[in-house]
């Protein structure tokens, strides 16, 4: 969660799955969900979006006073329960945002060209079994000086059976 709008860094090294929480046109914290990839916001459980936005609200000076404040999800008024159970559990980190974001970047890097790869590969493997399945359908390998015989090998019979 960053704790006010100059907190850039949560926006700047986001990944694009995460999940952005702001009060609608209110100044509020932001609250983001790092969310695995292929995941989107429907495959949020209710309960931890719930969390999210009542953190947003609680951490906005105008959106703490009004009742429901709806972007997404309307945000009921038992704020006190959530947040103090959430406070109760709150770890404060800094992590290296940069250094989080250039990882995983770089592991998606890794992803696509090993992706890249197998379908090389499979072109490949793909030409090659065109290229036998060719070769055995082809009359060349029949056609070869070992398996002819002419008059001179002593086959001078006249009878092609």
């Amino acid at each position: 969660m960053g704790k006010d709008k100059y907190e850039h860094d949560l926006i700047k090294y986001g990944w694009p799955e995460d999940i952005w929480f702001h009060v609608d046109e209110l100044s509020s914290a932001h609250v983001y969900l790092r969310m695995p990839k292929g995941l989107t916001i429907e495959d949020i459980p209710k309960e931890v979006l719930i969390d999210c936005v009542q953190l947003v609200k609680n951490n906005s000076i105008q959106g703490n006073t009004l009742s429901g404040p709806i972007k997404i999800v309307a945000v009921e008024r038992k704020m006190n329960e959530i947040v103090n159970r959430l406070e109760k559990t709150k770890d404060e980190r800094y992590p290296d945002l940069a250094a989080e974001k250039e990882s995983r970047d770089t592991e998606e890097r890794n992803e696509k060209k090993a992706q890249i790869q197998d379908l090389k590969k499979k072109d490949k493997d793909g030409i090659k079994k065109k290229r036998e399945l060719d070769e055995l359908n082809s009359y060349s390998s029949l056609m070869t000086s070992d398996n002819m015989t002419t008059t001179e090998d002593g086959n001078d019979s006249d009878d092609f059976m």
